[in-house]
């Protein structure tokens, strides 16, 4: 990988069912990621994937593009919620770029996004090359 190299984008259909999952998995059980009353009775447009699983899809593609290389950094702030619908699923697009390669370090510049918006703000990835 060398600086200014574009990733392939990676998308993932996250499902309700993956959310099931994820919350059997992680212990998260909160109902805004099962439960459509109760998310829309807090304000939210329907059932929200979990902040950590859609963080986790960029983990997934990190580890695509580097081949499994080890992870040192890996971060990103919630901004906007990726909605699940009840049928179908709903694409995460994660897109990168090698922002630089320095000391053994790749950083990579990333965007996530769903439907369009943006759904994690300043999301960065540095693998060790």
């Amino acid at each position: 990988m060398q600086a200014g190299d574009v990733l392939e984008t990676r998308t993932f259909t996250v499902t309700r069912a993956d959310l099931v999952a994820y919350a059997a998995a992680s212990g998260d059980q909160n109902p805004i990621h099962q439960d459509e009353e109760v998310a829309r009775s807090v304000g939210l447009p329907g059932v929200i994937a979990h902040g950590m699983y859609t963080l986790a899809l960029v983990g997934r593609a990190v580890a695509e593009w580097t081949g499994g290389a080890e992870v040192v950094d890996l971060g990103a702030k919630f901004t906007s919620p990726v909605v699940v619908p009840a049928e179908g699923g709903a694409d995460v697009v994660v897109a990168g770029s090698v922002k630089s390669v320095a000391d053994g370090l790749v950083t990579l510049a990333l965007e996530v996004t769903c439907e369009g918006q943006k759904v994690l703000g300043m999301p960065k990835a540095v693998v060790r090359a």
